[in-house]
């Protein structure tokens, strides 16, 4: 059976990766199936997440297909195709031609220029900055960083980010990441004062609204502990109070891949501050980054450890290899950080960890699931540290005495009350609705299957409704799926719908009154949200969170996905599962393909 004849029997590859093959075929009849195959694969693996295709890890791919081409004679027969380009890495690949082969890997030329193009700006972006601070915020600095000389991680954060204009800010969650740019902020503020420069204009933004409106919330509680400690009531006033989603700041044009502002008509901002970094995907981040005007500033905040982006890259991690630990000692020294790399050195990486509630003990867990040490993380679920718990072995959270823990906060919802008696009430309701479905959710490693979202939606639903229930009924909350600019509804917002008393409406932050109301038939693509997969509740919080596991191993399953997972609790936190599938989970590391590590880094080959 030929390479090709096995690939079009694998369910796994998609209708689109096949026709690309079926094109290429179509147009040069004659071409080498090796090239047909490698051309689908391509496009298989962006769906996976990768930014390109390895010959040397096919079975990462399919694990099923039985023989492969030799890596390297695989290569040369690529090298010698009409249909594949090796541009030098600075240099545009030919676009007459689909494919890239560059450092070992086939690309889709899209997503190598993505990389090219994204590297090529983020290296222009770090060649700025200064080598001292500017002696007229030297006051403010102490005052907001009095413990600077002491080593201090967040003040060095300041510090880099006030002396380079690209700076990535990494760190767990808790470790004042929000913190520290607030106070940069503050001290951009102070110094264009004492310049007697316009204030600069902030752009703060997330990957996905809920993400937006976190770390607008953090940034506001930020602000009040400063006014609370005596800063200047003006500067704080200055601060933004809100911030926007990335297709929000970058203007999306309606049917079309390209935002309004990009390389040739920057944003208008002098500083952009981008939270949830780790959920930015390649093409996204590139168009991004070229929108960043020249002489303005990009910080990036993030958490390598978490998941990586749902579409193709990875590209938090690449940076943080890239930019390394130079920028931790404090020190700017530009000779010595140019000779690593163009990066090397504008990184700082937070360890202390601040956010800690009282209830919930989940630094030494979420450290040993990072450091991957599988008999440490069994130990701590079995001993129970503060707010953890472990359902060691349960597969079916919704029978027995975890039903109606689960169940509560969502009868609580369904207990508001419905038909209030004007406008005001209305919002009301719809503010106290939205504050309760923080509370509680349940998250999955799997979409589909019995301890998949979908699965125990459907679930949930019938338990709080009945089996005859109404599609949208009080109390059922709602995880909006794409982007509708014109609502102003984005990926992973979430919603409640409320009986009004004439009919239902889904309410979701936002708007003048804080809150605003649609009828669901107006409503983009959407699920049920009282079980989420763990990609989803990405860049969200929740005062309790309930992981739960498949009884089986699974390729999803990894290091990441359990971290991501165990770290949006804030006061309590249940594992349930096996010990044999969090091992597994714990051994496999998300990794992804990609070639932009080495660009960032000024190599010439992988």
């Amino acid at each position: 059976m030929g390479l090709m004849e096995q690939l079009r029997r694998q369910p796994a590859l998609r209708a689109v990766d096949l026709a690309l093959a079926d094109v290429l075929r179509r147009r040069v009849p004659g071409t080498d199936e090796r090239v047909l195959a490698a051309a689908a694969l391509a496009s298989f693996a962006v769906s996976l997440g990768h930014a390109a295709f390895d010959p040397a890890q096919p079975r990462q791919l399919l694990p099923e297909v039985g023989a492969w081409p030799e890596a390297d004679a695989w290569r040369a027969v690529l090298a010698a195709s009409p249909w594949v380009s090796q541009p030098a890495p600075g240099e545009s690949a030919d676009s007459s031609r689909p494919l890239v082969l560059e450092g070992g890997l086939l690309y889709l030329r899209r997503y190598r220029e993505y990389e090219r193009r994204l590297a090529a700006r983020l290296q222009a972006l770090a060649r700025g900055g200064i080598d001292a601070m500017p002696e007229a915020i030297a006051p403010l600095f102490a005052a907001l960083f009095p413990d600077a000389d002491a080593g201090n991680l967040q003040a060095q954060a300041a510090r880099q980010a006030l002396l380079r204009p690209l700076l990535l800010v990494t760190g767990g969650p808790g470790t004042g990441k929000t913190t520290t740019i607030t106070r940069l902020l503050l001290l951009l503020l102070a110094q264009a004062r004492a310049e007697g420069r316009a204030p600069p204009r902030i752009a703060l933004v997330a990957p996905t609204g809920r993400a937006a409106d976190r770390v607008a919330e953090s940034l506001r509680n930020a602000v009040a502990r400063l006014r609370t400690d005596g800063i200047e009531p003006e500067l704080c006033d200055a601060l933004p109070t809100t911030a926007s989603t990335l297709h929000r700041l970058l203007g999306p044009i309606p049917d079309s891949p390209a935002f309004r502002f990009n390389a040739q008509a920057p944003l208008p901002h002098d500083v952009v501050v981008v939270d949830e970094a780790s959920m930015v995907d390649l093409p996204l981040m590139c168009k991004l980054v070229e929108a960043v005007a020249d002489g303005a500033r990009l910080i990036l905040l993030g958490d390598r450890d978490q998941l990586p982006s749902v579409e193709a890259g990875d590209v938090l991690a690449a940076i943080d290899d890239a930019a390394g630990e130079g920028a931790d000692s404090g020190e700017h020294v530009a000779g010595d950080d140019a000779a690593r790399g163009p990066l090397h050195g504008h990184r700082v990486h937070l360890r202390r960890g601040y956010r800690q509630s009282d209830a919930l003990d989940l630094a030494p867990l979420a450290d040993a699931v990072r450091d991957r040490d599988a008999e440490a993380v069994l130990q701590l679920l079995r001993e129970g540290p503060a707010g953890v718990s472990f359902h060691e072995n349960l597969a079916d959270p919704l029978r027995g005495t975890t039903r109606e823990t689960l169940l509560a906060p969502w009868r609580a919802l369904q207990a508001l009350p419905r038909d209030p008696p004007d406008e005001a009430a209305r919002h009301d309701i719809a503010q106290q609705a939205l504050a309760l479905a923080a509370r509680l959710r349940l998250l999955t490693a799997l979409r589909d299957g019995p301890q998949g979202a979908r699965t125990l939606n459907a679930r949930i639903e019938e338990l709080l409704a009945g089996p005859r229930r109404p599609p949208y009924f009080h109390g059922r909350l709602l995880l909006v799926n794409e982007n509708n600019h014109r609502l102003g509804l984005f990926n992973g917002d979430i919603g409640v719908c409320l009986d009004g008393g004439d009919g239902v409406r889904a309410w979701f932050t936002g708007g003048d009154a804080g809150v605003r109301a649609f009828h669901p038939a107006a409503l983009p693509a959407h699920d049920s949200a009282f079980a989420m997969t763990v990609h989803k509740a990405q860049g969200s919080e929740f005062d309790e969170v309930w992981l739960q596991l498949p009884t089986r191993d699974s390729r999803v399953l990894s290091r990441e996905l359990v971290y991501t997972g165990i770290t949006r609790a804030r006061r309590a936190l249940h594992v349930a599962g096996s010990a044999d599938v969090i091992k597994a989970a714990l051994a496999r590391h998300a990794t992804r393909w990609s070639g932009l590590g080495w660009r960032l880094a000024g190599e010439s080959t992988c």
